[in-house]
């Protein structure tokens, strides 16, 4: 089958193109999909540069989410599927290609109405988002949240689960998805806005992709009992100094996360709170996938040069073409 690969293994957007690869073959549980489309997310670029191995077991090739058409069942299926029906979903790698493996118990039906694209741009960071706000975080209602990176992909979905649970141009777009409160760190110091905004408690909650370049504020920015997540550290990941007694000042908790290296049975009930929570909200339109721009894989480069550039609004979708 053809897929992305990377000529010498690892290296820069350049090195990406499609090539020719063994096709996958299913495990028992698990559907073959002939993928329609993929979205591309940091870790690829991590991954692309050798400096993300994927999980033991898994695709070597790169990509964690797709949508696409059923074209094989599994040898020990459930019958919830059919040859032709239309799914996406998560896997551990092996989506920049042009058919993926899944196991059939986190496959997703693609809703009535939902196109193919659409649903490539959800797997991945509406279920790290779930994962962020709600197990890892444990929002509640009427609870304040900080959003770094709010144009993000896994920004955008946390703006609208966040409003769901009642809590520039990106900056409006942030607002137009339901943030109460769009701030641009380019022009604004964050922790004074967010002290503005909350007449000087804080916000209960932060989700928080950067890191060392923003713990001090961060650490500033969150009230009495305030909790947040780290999922990235793309301001760094060393801290050269730093008082800590606000933590224990404040009764702070500081969790760190991540998805891919979960195991399979945690990414099942993660899949089924959101298809049980979650997916009928894109039915009624309530939620929806944001998407910057789609690109041939045959531009697989320029897409990662473009993700790379920090320009993006949302997702980045791939066709498979």
């Amino acid at each position: 089958m053809r897929a992305i690969v990377i000529a010498g293994g690892k290296g820069d957007a350049s090195s990406m193109s499609v090539g020719e690869v063994p096709k996958p073959v299913p495990r028992p549980r698990e559907l073959l999909v002939k993928v329609h489309s993929f979205c591309l997310n940091r870790m690829d670029i991590l991954q692309r540069n050798g400096l993300y191995p994927p999980p033991p077991g898994a695709s070597e090739i790169l990509g964690v989410e797709f949508a696409g058409e059923v074209v094989q069942l599994p040898a020990e299926g459930t019958g919830k599927f059919h040859v032709g029906d239309k799914v996406f979903g998560l896997v551990y790698g092996g989506a920049y290609a042009e058919f993926v493996a899944i196991d059939e118990r986190m496959a997703i039906a693609v809703p009535e109405g939902m196109s193919l694209d659409e649903a490539s741009a959800i797997p991945e960071v509406w279920f790290t988002a779930t994962q962020a706000l709600f197990l890892v975080n444990r929002l509640q209602p009427g609870e304040d949240v900080l959003i770094h990176a709010g144009a993000s992909g896994v920004g955008t979905a946390a703006i609208q689960l966040a409003r769901q649970h009642g809590a520039d141009d990106k900056a409006r777009m942030c607002e137009s998805l339901g943030a109460t409160t769009a701030i641009n760190y380019k022009t604004d110091d964050f922790a004074k806005r967010v002290h503005e905004v909350t007449g000087g408690r804080g916000v209960d909650v932060i989700v928080d992709f950067v890191g060392a370049s923003y713990w001090d504020r961060n650490l500033e920015s969150l009230a009495i009992d305030g909790r947040m997540v780290m999922l990235a550290f793309l301001g760094g990941a060393k801290i050269e100094s730093s008082n800590i007694g606000v933590i224990l000042r404040k009764r702070l908790q500081i969790n760190g996360s991540s998805l891919r290296s979960r195991t399979l049975d945690y990414q099942i009930e993660l899949r089924d709170r959101f298809v049980r929570d979650s997916l009928p909200l894109f039915a009624n339109g309530s939620l929806k996938p944001v998407i910057d721009r789609v690109f041939s894989w045959h531009q697989i480069g320029d897409a990662h040069r473009h993700m790379e550039s920090n320009a993006s609004v949302g997702k980045i979708v791939v066709h498979v073409d």
